[in-house]
């Protein structure tokens, strides 16, 4: 279907691939995986015939129906359903020759492109652009708003339905993940499970590749190597090339240095010179295999906190929201996303914030934050906390024309300007780096500085609000890595599941405007959204089905049953946050009980200890069994509390 002949590839001086030879075959859903800056959106404009190849051949198939995503969209009057809609380029030709043999009265124009809409299914055209965007995440109402009424990261979701509405029989996709939440990666994942043409996509997911593609192209040092199977299989099969490659090499240096020894202690010799002669035409022979070389050098860590409270923050009876658009809404008009949220954070807990799209999880993490403040409750923060805080729009908040040490400096002015090259430099902006522009920032460098500038003030808890957006995969395993390591606590809003199943404890799901522990992994949560949809879909048509006035028995005594579970969930936090707290007490404990024991059995297993007074061995030997006793009496609370906690 697609097929590169010796095929090279060049943006500017810079030779990005050279000497590709590939062959692409129809119906192949092919991950397109390499570090930042390889040439994967250089090899998709090449495809899209934006841009010519160094040398080469790259063919395709003459009737080939391409589609992608658009990088921009303009502020349109066009409502979102249509501008979708418009995807599909015959179907929206066809529809506007009815309308306008309409005004003509043209019937036999008419007929024509009657019969041409219902060649191409027209008519339920709306209907699939309203599916697309439901389940990318637009609200029903929204559907016929402008496109121009839109944010940036709207719109992009737009672009992204208009690209799926379009029949193709190949769909490039360059990050569909990004500005996607949880919900809508799922929904897109399994959309594309089903698509029938060839796919090429280019993301920093992981999972969301793991589900999706049936090939790898991986595009390394101007190379491209194919493999098949997922994202997964293709680390196994990259990961056991490398060890052999890396076999090879050592096997190859030892053989140089023998062939080498011998060379050089009887080429001299008049008897062995023959064997010399002939040693060193081996050695010329050699393959010279290169050594293996580390391909995510990068990493960087969160420093300990000065001080970690037990009880860092509580939010307790919050009724939280936003105050809406006063031009349409009035001056005092409030929309509120949560009501009676009970939530807290102790000291090491890792939280996942789970939930459907606009059911107010950033609207939370705001809360927490103190960023928006509450129609209700109370929000109570210990006075020693300190918050890092990385929201979905941080990486657009940075100075234009500022330098990663001009932003540093404006946190810490009276700082050495060495130390704080220094610390930079742990971010990978070494050198001149630090001195460079954030304007010439790519979107990963940029989220990289700001992750750099939370880590400077040391916080006790990390508030994290998609914070993967920009980055690639080396970045996001490299985050990982230092969440994991994290000494404080974490509350995190991703879309990346690798993420969150590395670094969380525990869930909280944020629906229907509550907030309560999820209890399950995230293969539950993909379930409970699709159980969730059914049972929508269910509920809606019993309310059609008695009509306007008040629900039927069976919703009213569902809501009935919700209210008991939700006074019964609150209950549950109430005895499980004295739990955590106990078990928290037992661990400490049992930590300093380690401790003295260590110190002891040192102690006796020093030989002047039994020279001494025998009653001092003898308070040795009972303080150890007293520890001893009292260790395992704690041992067997905390299993209790532990197993209370997960039941």
């Amino acid at each position: 279907m697609i097929s590169f002949r010796h095929f090279a590839l060049r943006r500017g001086s810079r030779l990005l691939l050279s000497d590709i030879d590939l062959v692409i075959q129809s119906g192949w859903r092919l991950g397109v995986i390499g570090r930042n800056g390889c040439g994967k959106s250089s090899l998709f404009a090449a495809l899209q015939g934006q841009l010519e190849g160094d040398a080469g051949e790259l063919e395709m198939s003459g009737k080939l129906r391409l589609a992608s995503v658009a990088q921009e969209t303009p502020a349109l009057p066009d409502a979102a359903i249509d501008y979708v809609l418009g995807g599909d380029e015959e179907l929206a030709a066809a529809i506007n020759a009815e309308a306008e043999a309409g005004e003509r009265d043209d019937m036999e124009a008419m007929a024509k492109a009657h019969h041409r809409i219902e060649e191409l299914n027209g008519y339920d055209g709306r209907a699939r652009a309203g599916r697309l965007l439901h389940g990318l995440g637009f609200a029903p109402e929204t559907h016929e708003r402008a496109v121009k009424e839109f944010s940036g990261g709207w719109r992009g979701r737009l672009n992204l339905a208009r690209a799926l509405m379009c029949p193709s029989d190949l769909l490039l996709l360059d990050e569909p993940t990004n500005h996607l939440d949880l919900d809508a990666v799922l929904w897109l994942e399994e959309w594309l499970r089903r698509y029938q043409g060839t796919l090429l996509i280019i993301s920093h997911d992981r999972e969301f590749l793991d589900g999706v593609i049936t090939h790898t192209l991986h595009l390394n040092d101007g190379g491209a190597k194919l493999y098949t199977g997922n994202y997964s299989a293709f680390e196994r099969l990259r990961a056991e090339q490398l060890r052999q490659q890396q076999i090879s090499h050592e096997r190859e240096q030892a053989e140089r240095a023998h062939l080498q020894s011998f060379i050089d202690r009887f080429k001299a010799k008049a008897t062995k010179a023959r064997q010399a002669q002939s040693r060193m035409k081996r050695l010329e022979k050699l393959a010279g295999t290169e050594a293996v070389r580390a391909e995510r050098p990068f990493s960087f860590h969160f420093a300990a906190p000065g001080r970690l409270p037990d009880s860092m923050l509580q939010l307790e009876d919050i009724v939280a929201g936003y105050q809406a658009d006063p031009s349409t809404h009035g001056n005092q008009a409030a929309h509120i996303v949560l009501s009676d949220v009970r939530f807290s954070i102790e000291a090491g807990e890792r939280i996942g914030l789970l939930g459907p799209n606009g059911a107010g999880k950033s609207t939370l993490v705001k809360t927490l934050v103190g960023e928006l403040e509450p129609f209700g409750g109370e929000r109570k923060a210990h006075k020693d906390l300190k918050i890092g805080y990385f929201a979905q729009h941080t990486v657009e908040s940075l100075r234009e024309g500022a330098s990663p040490l001009d932003h540093l400096q404006d946190k810490a002015p009276g700082v050495a300007t060495q130390v704080m090259r220094d610390f930079l430099g742990t971010w990978n902006f070494a050198g001149d780096r630090a001195f460079e522009s954030v304007n010439g920032f790519s979107g990963g460098e940029r989220a990289r500085l700001a992750l750099a500038l939370i880590a400077w003030d040391k916080p006790n808890l990390l508030l994290l609000d998609e914070p993967t957006n920009h980055l690639d995969l080396d970045m996001r395993e490299a985050l990982a890595d230092a969440l994991a390591d994290f000494d404080g606590a974490l509350v995190l809003v991703s879309h990346d599941r690798h993420l969150l199943g590395m670094v969380c404890d525990s869930f909280w799901r944020v629906a229907d405007g509550e907030v309560a522990p999820f209890d399950g992994d995230l293969e539950d949560y993909a379930r409970w959204l699709k159980t969730r949809t059914a049972a929508a879909k269910k509920s809606a048509k019993k309310i059609e089905e008695c009509g306007q006035g008040s629900p039927p028995f069976e919703i009213r005594a569902q809501d009935a049953r919700a209210g008991t579970v939700r006074r019964q969930a609150a209950a549950q936090r109430e005895n499980g946050k004295a739990a955590r707290q106990r078990v928290k007490k037992i661990e400490t404990r049992t930590e300093a009980i380690d401790a003295e024991l260590a110190t002891l059995e040192a102690r006796l297993a020093d030989p002047a200890t039994y020279e001494g007074p025998t009653q001092e061995l003898m308070r040795l030997g009972q303080r150890q069994a007293e520890l001893r006793g009292e260790k395992e009496t704690l041992e067997t609370e905390w299993l209790a509390l532990v197993e209370q906690l997960e039941a």
